[in-house]
């Protein structure tokens, strides 16, 4: 009884983590990466989802704004089994489009716009952080294994 209540909340289950390059380019269009999963038994994973997310801040103290945008996703819906002690690692392609703020537009339209928009950045403490998340849906199992990672896009 108690190995099953475990198997359901995914305790000694299939965990998952994202192995990542540092940096991206924003020009190549797509991050390219794997998924690495172990397991303490042998499971079932059904489903995979991989997301790339922009969190976008800007502003300071009380009128601080911050924003989420989703760039990129992929489903794969591929069953695959993880056996006990023994890591499987699957590679993933993840394309996705960049969202340009009006500060972004400004500064990539000439040299002294783009001095302006760097100016009113910092102004205004504009700033984005990228991450990457992956939730894995596993057989007989209640909570997901997840992971997430932030990277570099230039």
């Amino acid at each position: 009884m108690f190995g099953r209540i475990k198997n359901y909340f995914g305790i000694e289950g299939v965990k998952v983590e994202l192995v990542l390059p540092p940096e991206v380019k924003e020009r190549s269009g797509k991050i390219e990466g794997s998924l690495r999963f172990t397991s303490m038994n042998t499971q079932t994973v059904t489903q995979l989802r991989v997301k790339l997310i922009e969190r976008y801040f800007r502003g300071r103290g009380k009128e601080k704004l911050v924003d989420e945008y989703k760039l990129g996703e992929i489903y794969m819906d591929n069953s695959f089994e993880v056996p006990s002690d023994q890591p499987i690692e699957i590679d993933f392609a993840l394309p996705f489009e960049m969202v340009h703020s009006d500060f972004d537009q400004m500064e990539r339209k000439n040299v002294l716009s783009g001095g302006l928009a760097k100016l009113a950045k910092y102004a205004y403490k504009v700033k984005s952080v990228y991450r990457v998340e992956v939730e894995a849906k596993v057989k007989g199992t209640a909570l997901n294994p997840f992971d997430k990672k932030e990277i570099k896009i230039k």
